[in-house]
């Protein structure tokens, strides 16, 4: 069996960040998402992975290189535009050959992985299962009809009137029959081929079409505050670990990693939280849910369920909450002759402040 690992796409919602990284490489609990994804297939049994990339495959491979690292091993297939899931498995076609695949999307997040949605699959081998998940307002997502014996009987796209709860997640898993359905459909009106379309195409043609709903944590981390509980998510798993130093006068309570040459000095770290590699936290407070990246500097300053990426810089500065923090930022007080506050502030960024 091969999974199949989709990693195009421009993450504009995820901006002014993912101008200068792709979205799945963003780091979570100081890990790219993209490495959580290869781990749970990987934990699912699947080491030969196809990952389609766009334009920044170069990032990726920086990134995860040949996949060595994560003991699985990665063919790069390019997809220059992104032209639907469907259409990136058309182009993968050639490296999938008559393997039973899962295909998951780089951005999403599962609690506990898919290696029990890979254990069904393989036992039954539907044509196509997916991997469902309840959610409010189904009209953002894929929606799936099933039966109660769980057969899917309808799939839509963003319909404007779902009639169902049960969203689409980013794991599929396909035996061959899927790139008959791939090769019958045509684009949809925003000019993609859609995985939803060819699933239907294959519940239409009678073919069994399986659903199996994810009872725990699903995001798609598209956005900052997806960005933010997937961080929440994956810290509240982490064991504590102290690798770096703490001094004497510094307090850690609860799940705290702090990582080999990161140092906290009269400061307190309230967990779950992880320090990165060389960060200095220096009379400051970190409260739950705070990932700080590898090489930062914290000083005089409080975080809480913020994301501080590698290299930033925030100095004497009052309580951050809900807080994403680029790459080599930095944040401090203004000069003291200055009155009001000065930003420097890139495109499609959001700031919040007190008054």
């Amino acid at each position: 069996m091969k999974a199949l690992i989709l990693a195009g796409g421009t993450g504009i919602r995820l901006r002014p960040f993912t101008y200068s990284i792709p979205k799945q490489l963003v780091s979570i609990a100081n890990r790219p998402v993209l490495d959580y994804v290869i781990q749970s297939v990987r934990d699912a049994g699947i080491t030969d992975i196809g990952l389609i990339v766009g334009t920044r495959e170069d990032a990726f491979r920086a990134a995860v290189g040949d996949g060595a690292r994560l003991a699985v091993r990665l063919t790069y297939l390019r997809q220059d535009r992104p032209l639907g899931l469907a259409h990136a498995v058309r182009l993968a076609h050639p490296f999938l050959g008559t393997s039973d695949f899962l295909m998951h999307l780089g951005d999403n997040y599962l609690s506990g992985g898919v290696a029990a949605a890979v254990r069904e699959f393989r036992d039954r081998r539907p044509a196509a299962q997916l991997v469902l998940h309840r959610v409010t307002d189904p009209r953002a997502f894929g929606v799936a009809e099933v039966r109660p014996d769980g057969r899917v009987t309808r799939v839509e796209e963003k319909p404007a009137r779902p009639r169902s709860d049960l969203a689409v997640t980013g794991a599929y898993l396909f035996t061959e029959a899927v790139h008959k359905a791939v090769e019958a459909i045509e684009p949809s009106a925003r000019g993609e081929l859609e995985i939803t379309d060819a699933v239907q195409w294959l519940v239409d043609s009678g073919a069994d079409v399986r659903g199996r709903e994810h009872h725990g944590f699903w995001r798609d981390v598209g956005g900052v505050d997806d960005l933010l509980a997937v961080n929440r998510e994956v810290l509240g798993g982490l064991p504590p670990a102290v690798r770096g130093d703490v001094d004497a006068a510094s307090e850690l309570r609860g799940r705290v990693v702090v990582e080999r040459g990161a140092r906290v000095i009269r400061s307190r770290v309230e967990g779950p939280a992880i320090i990165g590699a060389g960060t200095v936290v220096e009379d400051s407070r970190i409260d739950p849910a705070t990932s700080i990246g590898r090489d930062c500097v914290i000083r005089t300053a409080q975080l809480a369920d913020s994301v501080v990426f590698d290299g930033a810089r925030i100095e004497a500065i009052g309580a951050l909450s809900g807080s994403v923090i680029g790459r080599h930022a930095t944040i401090r007080t203004a000069e003291p002759d200055r009155t009001g506050h000065r930003l420097i502030v890139g495109d499609h960024t959001y700031v919040g402040t007190t008054r």
